[in-house]
């Protein structure tokens, strides 16, 4: 079974003894959620609450930086590049990072510069985050060589951390927090945004488990093999569903913030819009129109993000 409602700190300490930056982690706990529809579904419905691991890195985003942390420690690296759009909880949270760990950070921006800025870009500011604002045509290209060439030139050597953080270190991260979530459920849910906090999940929890993933973008069908191809060996117990980005990355509706403001009221469990609220709205869903079985016990991750 799982434990009781419970914090401690630990910290993510790195194996380079000589290091001795870190980040502070919060056990957090299961929490089982009690609902009329759930009870009419004859189903169990329990939060994993990674959004209370970190006052600022939290969720999904602390095990996708653990091990992208610790390699640019490893390699000397006073500085971090990522790139993200205006709304991103990546950008949050490599900036908080990076400052917690006496790193400069530079964040590259998909888009125009708007003002005034919204409380993602205004907090990574605050954190000592510089930004470098590109077009949305140059931004596609931020996987080319001859543009990361280019960003060096610019603003000398870095440690690269990719959109969403998303690489075979992350997968590594979440991996190891999958490993932690234990047997007492059958189905594991959680929100997609690049595919790895995904592939660490499947990675990591056992076969038997069903994983269901709900990607916030429209036309999200391209991250199945994104995923794919960063399984560690094939399998076959995982779908996502992509009826529930309404309308595309951080687009809402009123629907969506009603179901939100609602959910927060009766469980004092504040969720995001731009991820858990969509994902753990599409559960409902689906919850209501039957599709997991009587009897099943659906694990979600609350993977955090900026409110």
């Amino acid at each position: 079974m799982y434990p009781p409602f419970r914090s401690q700190k630990i910290n993510f300490t790195y194996r380079d003894r000589s290091c001795q930056n870190m980040l502070s982690y919060s056990i957090t706990p299961v929490q089982e959620i009690h609902d009329s529809v759930l009870d009419k579904a004859g189903v169990r419905l329990l939060i994993k609450r990674e959004d209370l691991n970190h006052s600022s890195v939290s969720g999904n985003k602390l095990w996708k930086l653990k091990y992208n942390l610790e390699e640019a420690t490893k390699l000397g690296q006073k500085c971090l590049l990522t790139f993200g759009g205006a709304y991103s909880n990546h950008i949050y949270a490599v900036a908080a990072a990076a400052h917690e760990l006496g790193l400069d950070s530079i964040g590259v921006i998909r888009g125009e510069e708007t003002l005034p800025l919204n409380k993602v870009l205004s907090f990574a500011i605050s954190k000592g985050m510089k930004l470098h604002y590109v077009s949305r045509e140059i931004y596609r290209s931020k996987t080319e060589s001859a543009f990361i060439d280019t960003l060096h030139k610019t603003f000398g050597d870095f440690y690269l951390i990719p959109e969403g953080g998303t690489n075979n270190l992350a997968v590594k991260g979440v991996t190891e927090f999958a490993k932690t979530l234990g047997k007492d459920f059958d189905y594991l849910c959680c929100a997609v945004g690049t595919g790895g906090t995904m592939a660490g999940l499947i990675n990591g929890v056992s076969l038997e488990k069903k994983l269901l993933g709900f990607p916030v973008l429209k036309n999200g069908e391209f991250l199945v093999e994104e995923i794919k191809n960063l399984l560690s060996s094939e399998h076959k117990n995982w779908i996502l569903n992509t009826d529930y980005h309404v309308g595309g990355y951080a687009k809402v509706t009123l629907q969506l913030t009603t179901f939100i403001e609602n959910f927060n009221a009766k469980h004092q469990i504040q969720l995001d819009p731009v991820y858990t609220g969509k994902a753990l709205f599409g559960v409902f869903d689906l919850i209501t129109n039957g599709y997991f079985p009587t009897g099943s016990t659906i694990l979600f991750i609350h993977s955090g993000g900026v409110r």
